[in-house]
This record gives structure tokens, C-alpha cells and sequence, in this order.
């Protein structure tokens, strides 16, 4: 049993990162570094940017590492100049060469948007909601080599809500695994803390998602096309043309009932949004985004420009 506080150095850059360190800056535990990935220019002014990570590190007095190189010995001295204890990696965006995940006497353990062994990589949240998964989770990973192929060392769980987006559930998970990692440290410390070899017969992966997988084929039934929509909001976002300009949509439900339109088809266009049929039952769409506007209400759209029945929304511009 470990009675002092654990050293730890914290590696992330995103937003989902964000909620586990701000849980371990309230936690028992010391923070003695944090790494992340170096800033990136964003806006229109093409500005250099910090990370959502490095932000909360810096109010809160933590030394920033951002390396561009992370396999050098000269960095792996500069860590192990802070003593850690353990390290722990959330959403860092880089795979650990072997010599930094032996460096602290824990190892390196990682905050996982999934239920591990599924959806290893990088968009577990994403894909959990494309093939609308009734059970979401947070796997917290003793890391090895492999791409989120390390022991299970606790797993916490949720059900997602029916209309739950990718978006809506990354906020979940992400305050979900700060509490599952301050129970797992809770664990190590106490050395009742266990691990469980994954089933790797039974992974699945979770790659990056392009601009082009949010393109919808209305041939698919309306439960596929509402789980792609949802898993697919905010980005990089479900589309379809209309009139050869590109239509995003947004907010999706399912109508159980067929129609003998082609798919893609719009049936009704009235108030309550956008009636269209699929390859099996209908999908009305609340929300939309014409090329060009911001994202509005389908009813405050067809009010200035309307859309008649028959209709055809299209796979392609032309």
C-alpha cells in the first residue's frame, strides 16, 4: 500500500482529455508535468493555438512539455527528471515507444472512450454510436506496445439515450473515465488494483473518420441512416445534395413506416421537418444546415424556401 501521494505526469491534448485532468488536479495525487501535442494555428487569422490540455495546465502552474520528437533519450531524461510514479495518457494522439511506457515504476495507464476490445483507435465514441451500440464505456488500460491492446485494469459504464449524438456522449465518457481513473488510482495505491488480458479474438477498431463517411446512402434503412447522422454530429457530420448543394442534417427520427418512393425521397416537408424515405421505414430530419448557413431548424428553412414532395435528395451534386 502506497501511504504518500503518486507522482504522476499526465499526457493529452484534446477536450476529452481535459475533464481527467482537471479530476486529477482536484484529486489527492500530484500533477508534475503534463505533456501534449505542440499548438497548432486555427482561425482565420491562422494563429498559433494551445492545446484544451495545456490551458488547464498552465492555470493551474504545471510545466508544459509539447516535444515534436518523443522517441529521443533526450526526452525520455527530460521526463524522468520529474520522478514519476506513473504516467497516465488520455486522447495524447501519439503511440509510446516502449522505453517511456517502462519509465515510471507504474507504467502508463490510459483513459479509453470505449469498452475495450472494442472500437481500438481513435474515434471509439463515434463508431460506438454509427452501429448504435446500447451500452457505452471507459476502459482504463495498462498500456503495452499495441494500439489499445494492453490488460483491462477497470471498465465504467453507461447507457447512451436514444437520440444520444457522438458529441453529447463525448462529454459523458470523458467526466465518466476522470471518475473511473480517481478509483483506479484509488486501487494501485491501495494494491487491490487487478488486470484482465483483453480477448483480442474479439477487437474491433475505431479508425479516424473523413469528411467523406458522413455522405448518406438512402438505400440503408432509416436505423442505420439515424445512427450514422448521430454518430456523425458534430463532425465531421451526415450530408446529402439538394439541388446540387451540399445539405447537412442533423437531428434525426425514426418513422416506422414504408413508403413506395424511391429512397431519398422527400414525402413531406412541413413543420415538423423533413420526410424521407429509405431502403426500410421513413426518417424525419429536424435540423439542417444549407451549404453556406448556419445550422437551423428544417422548418425555419422551408418557410423561406420550400421543398416540394418528391423531391429527390441526392448522393452526389450533379
Amino acid at each position: 500500500m502506497q501511504t504518500t501521494p503518486l507522482r504522476i505526469i499526465f499526457m493529452g491534448t484534446p477536450d476529452f482529455a481535459v475533464s481527467t485532468l482537471k479530476g486529477l488536479l482536484a484529486g489527492p495525487d500530484e500533477v508534475v508535468a503534463v505533456v501534449s501535442q505542440p499548438d497548432k494555428r486555427k482561425g482565420r487569422g491562422k494563429k498559433l493555438a494551445p492545446t484544451p490540455v495545456k490551458e488547464v495546465a498552465l492555470e493551474a502552474g504545471i510545466p508544459v512539455l509539447q516535444p515534436t520528437k518523443i522517441k529521443t533519450d533526450e526526452f525520455r531524461e527530460e521526463l524522468a527528471a520529474f520522478n514519476p510514479d506513473v504516467m497516465i495518457v488520455a486522447a495524447y494522439g501519439r503511440i509510446l515507444p516502449p522505453h517511456l511506457l517502462e519509465l515510471a515504476p507504474h507504467g502508463c495507464i490510459n483513459v479509453h472512450g470505449s469498452i475495450l476490445p472494442a472500437y481500438r483507435g481513435a474515434a471509439p465514441i463515434q463508431w460506438a454510436v454509427i452501429n448504435g451500440d446500447k451500452t457505452a464505456g471507459v476502459s482504463i488500460m495498462q498500456m503495452d506496445v499495441g494500439m489499445d491492446t494492453g490488460d483491462i485494469l477497470y471498465l465504467k459504464t453507461i447507457t447512451p439515450e436514444i437520440n444520444e449524438t457522438a458529441g453529447s456522449l463525448f462529454w459523458k465518457l470523458a467526466d465518466l473515465g476522470s471518475i473511473a481513473l480517481a478509483e483506479t488510482l484509488e486501487q494501485l495505491k491501495a494494491g487491490t488494483l487487478t488486470a484482465t488480458p483483453q480477448d483480442h479474438s474479439v477487437a474491433t477498431e475505431a479508425p479516424m473518420l473523413r469528411k467523406e463517411d458522413g455522405l448518406i446512402n438512402w438505400q440503408d434503412s432509416a436505423k442505420s441512416i439515424h445512427n450514422r447522422i448521430r454518430g456523425l454530429d458534430p463532425w465531421p457530420s451526415a450530408y446529402c445534395f439538394l439541388a446540387g448543394k451540399r445539405l447537412r442534417v442533423f437531428s434525426p427520427e425514426v418513422v416506422y413506416v414504408d413508403s413506395e418512393h424511391k429512397p431519398g425521397t422527400v414525402i413531406q416537408a412541413d413543420k415538423s421537418g423533413l420526410l424521407i424515405s429509405t431502403g426500410s421505414n421513413c426518417l424525419r430530419i429536424v435540423k439542417i444546415q444549407p451549404e453556406g448557413k448556419k445550422r437551423m431548424k428544417a422548418e425555419a428553412y422551408i418557410n423561406g424556401h420550400p421543398i416540394a414532395p418528391g423531391t429527390s435528395l441526392t448522393e452526389s451534386p450533379s
